[in-house]
């Protein structure tokens, strides 16, 4: 049985590969089409471009991974049963079952390969595209309203006008309100860098509000310790979805010690956790397919079936989002569903291809 667990391996993971390579070369061609319109703005250059386009392809292949199994397995097992290998398995004693176990072992390694660039290359690699794109157009971090960033923090409001790709704040706004909710101080900052587990404030000014007296004083320096730190503020730099399950859960807390609606990042987070166990089920959705394909089928028809299979996958994905967002359906049952769905599809084609 070792041997055969280290053909199929060798032989599925090769394939695997192979159709990582091409989708994320694909994928990266667009983001350079996409890229080329910025031409030019600010220091924008080609160079730039380019890395961008490098430092961006970990997002994509931790979106790939799962889809490239499915189709990798599709077409490995279907060239084994084309040439009745798959046959002489089976009659060699070796059970469905035993066959899906195999396929499951070679799954983990993609699942954990899955988890790992999703978890320690993309957030960064996102972050650090991110940043490098903004810097060099001159740009600065998209905010919520035209008047820039606003905060929950504690008792207080926080608005920011503008937010730099090194998250160096701008023009800051600190509305300071005691616990009966009584506007205490309006602070104004032209700047702000965090240091020493603090924020470091320049030219500030402060209008103090007494019952008895208002005074404003000016400061050429101040601190300020928040709960908005600069990883926060990376929410604003990479998308929730390519976030690391650890930032995405302290975001959480973030937003539910203020009482602010955590739905998007929940469904994010669970995404996260399921989303590297999909390469396990496309291993066994894949099977059945190898006996139920005719031995005339062609290595294109396998590849086509694959990839509408993996673009559904995706679809059930966005749309499951989409309408746990839009009816408040709990986190979890939005993240697992697709996957779910598409195991018991593999499951009762597996029980019916062993009952025949």
């Amino acid at each position: 049985m070792k041997i055969i667990t280290r053909y199929l391996f060798k032989e599925i993971t090769v394939n695997v590969l192979l159709i990582t390579l091409a989708l994320i070369a694909m994928f990266s061609f667009f983001d350079l089409i996409q890229e080329l319109e910025s031409l030019g703005q600010g220091n924008y250059g080609l160079s730039k471009i380019i890395l961008f386009v490098v430092l961006s392809a970990p997002g994509h292949v931790y979106e790939v991974i799962p889809v490239a199994v499915l189709v990798g397995c599709m077409y490995s097992l279907g060239q084994l049963a084309r040439y009745s290998e798959l046959i002489v398995l089976r009659v060699s004693g070796i059970s469905l079952y035993s066959l899906a176990a195999t396929l499951l072992k070679i799954g983990m390694v993609f699942a954990i390969l899955t988890f790992f660039v999703g978890e320690l290359i993309t957030p960064l690699s996102e972050k650090m595209a991110q940043r490098i794109r903004i810097k060099a157009t001159d740009s600065v971090i998209v905010q919520d309203f035209k008047s820039g960033l606003w905060v929950k923090d504690g008792h207080n409001f926080v608005n920011v006008e503008e937010v730099l790709a090194d998250t160096t704040l701008l023009n800051i706004h600190i509305y300071e309100f005691d616990d009966k909710f009584n506007l205490r101080t309006v602070s104004h900052a032209h700047k702000g860098l965090f240091e020493d587990e603090q924020w470091h404030l320049k030219s500030v000014s402060q209008t103090h509000l007494d019952k008895d007296s208002n005074y404003v004083e000016n400061l050429d320096k101040a601190t300020w310790r928040s709960l908005i730190r600069p990883e926060l503020l990376n929410v604003l730099l990479v998308l929730p979805e390519k976030m690391s399950a650890w930032n995405l859960y302290a975001y959480i807390e973030h937003l539910a010690v203020n009482k602010q609606k955590t739905t998007r990042y929940k469904m994010a987070l669970w995404a996260k956790l399921v989303y590297p166990l999909a390469s396990l089920v496309m291993v066994i959705l894949a099977l059945p397919f190898a006996f139920i394909q005719q031995r005339s089928t062609g290595a294109s028809t396998k590849i086509f079936i694959g990839i509408m299979l993996g673009i559904l996958y995706q679809s059930l994905n966005q749309t499951f989002m989409h309408l746990g967002l839009l009816n408040d359906w709990a986190p979890a049952f939005s993240a697992i569903t697709p996957t779910a769905l598409f195991l018991i599809g593999g499951l009762a084609m597996l029980h019916h291809i062993d009952k025949r």
